[in-house]
């Protein structure tokens, strides 16, 4: 199949995954903060863009479908990056099937009716996902193409709140706080670990490698660019906001950026909002739907996952997988509705985000550990790309104490689980 997405395509993966509903809400959790955020999003946006650095360095070397997977199997072995590939594609259809309840609940805002009765707020999150599932079997270019539109989308609204807030509002206002007088590096700790959850997604363009044109070179500048404009636009977009509205009344918002946009466009700023939130959610929700289906059959590729996930359709799409993805996500969101297991399908979204950071820990190790080898083979060592490799290992296991320990043992539970599938499949082949 033809390779189809190009810089731009690539860069709309990298900043339409990470962009996606927590942007609306970060001006309220860090406003007891005020200016000292700023601090945090220096650490967690520098901490991001030295897992973007190291992953750019491994895409360059190893321009192959499954991105960490492949980081990992190379470095450690085959079950090493299983287990990678294995958390990550729970990690995947959980957070899908947490954005289209997410955006079921901005579709209230248009349809009350949906935020009224469970049933349709059901309804319309199976029916996002399985629309934009069949965008995807349609093949990489339609999805890439679909991405990178959201992207551009969902960025208008966003530059044009912050940029009316910083305009209009007043910056020096913002008052700098520790509100629990916290010793600096634990201040900055606490805002690092509500900021960074903001940042996952990164990751996502290394995985559709073999549809990347010259990955070696588009990857690697994809992650840059993307997440340098990811960090751009959280700080300006949570800075415009902080500049209108006071930190007293900001913390107790639910809707940051829609009482920001009341006051800049009057009655119709909220519309605005919604809808740039909905655009939002979904381009975050087609990135990791295409991701999903492309990690899956990365592994099936290599024979370590059944063979079914690695056939494609005619559109070049792995459509088995796609769908398997997507009765899973629907599956979730089914559970949803009984009150008994509402307190598992939170855990499992918690799981999800630490089993997006694990690829993160595993990627670092791999860059360190095949850089070590490769120095041996050439005699010198590239001191700079495995201080990199460092420093996105040291940041990756920071965001993963941040998750809490029964969130980390649930998670090895989880990746347990994975091996009798990894053992039956060797069998199997």
């Amino acid at each position: 199949m033809q390779r189809s997405m190009g810089f731009w395509r690539s860069w709309a993966l990298v900043v339409g995954i990470m962009i996606g509903n927590g942007i609306f809400l970060l001006p309220s959790v860090l406003a007891p903060y005020g200016n000292m955020s700023l601090l945090g999003w220096i650490f967690a946006g520098g901490g991001t863009i030295l897992i973007a650095l190291m992953l750019g360095s491994l895409a360059r070397r190893f321009p192959k479908l499954g991105g960490p997977y492949v980081y990992t199997r190379e470095a450690f072995g085959d079950l090493p990056g299983f287990l990678v590939a294995w958390g990550y594609w729970i990690a995947i259809w959980s957070a899908v099937a947490a954005g289209a309840v997410a955006l079921s609940g901005y579709l209230g805002f248009f349809l009350p009716q949906i935020s009224d009765k469970p049933l349709y707020s059901g309804i319309s999150s199976l029916l996002i996902i399985w629309l934009l599932t069949g965008i995807n079997t349609a093949g990489v270019k339609s999805a890439s193409i679909f991405q990178l539109t959201t992207t551009l989308l969902k960025l208008a609204p966003l530059f044009l709140i912050a940029g009316s807030g910083l305009l209009l509002g007043d910056v020096s206002e913002i008052p700098a706080s520790n509100p629990d007088d916290e010793p600096f590096p634990i201040l900055i700790a606490s805002m690092v670990i509500l900021i960074m959850w903001a940042f996952v997604g990164v990751e996502g363009v290394t995985i559709p490698a073999d549809d990347v044109i010259e990955p070696e070179r588009t990857i690697p500048r994809a992650l840059l660019a993307g997440t340098v404009t990811v960090t751009i636009v959280y700080i300006c977009a949570t800075y415009g906001v902080m500049a209108l509205i006071p930190a007293e009344q900001l913390a107790l918002s639910t809707s940051p950026f829609a009482d920001a946009a009341s006051l800049i466009f009057g009655p119709w700023g909220a519309s605005l909002v919604a809808i740039g939130a909905l655009v939002s959610i979904v381009g975050s929700l087609n990135g990791n739907i295409l991701v999903g289906g492309m990690i899956a059959r990365a592994i099936a590729v290599d024979k370590l996952f059944p063979a079914r996930f690695a056939s494609l359709n005619k559109a070049g799409a792995p459509a088995f997988s796609l769908v398997t993805a997507g009765l899973l996500s629907s599956l979730l969101i089914a559970m949803n509705f009984s009150k008994g297991l509402m307190a598992a399908f939170e855990l499992l979204i918690l799981l999800s985000t630490l089993c997006t950071l694990l690829p993160y820990v595993a990627s670092a190790l791999a860059e360190i550990v095949l850089r070590w080898r490769e120095s041996s083979d050439e005699g010198r060592y590239n001191k700079r790309a495995i201080a990199i490799a460092t420093g996105a290992l040291a940041f990756s296991l920071f965001a993963i104490i941040g998750s809490g320990l029964v969130v980390v043992v649930y998670g090895l539970v989880l990746l347990g689980c994975g091996l009798p599938v990894y053992y039956l499949t060797r069998q199997q082949s």
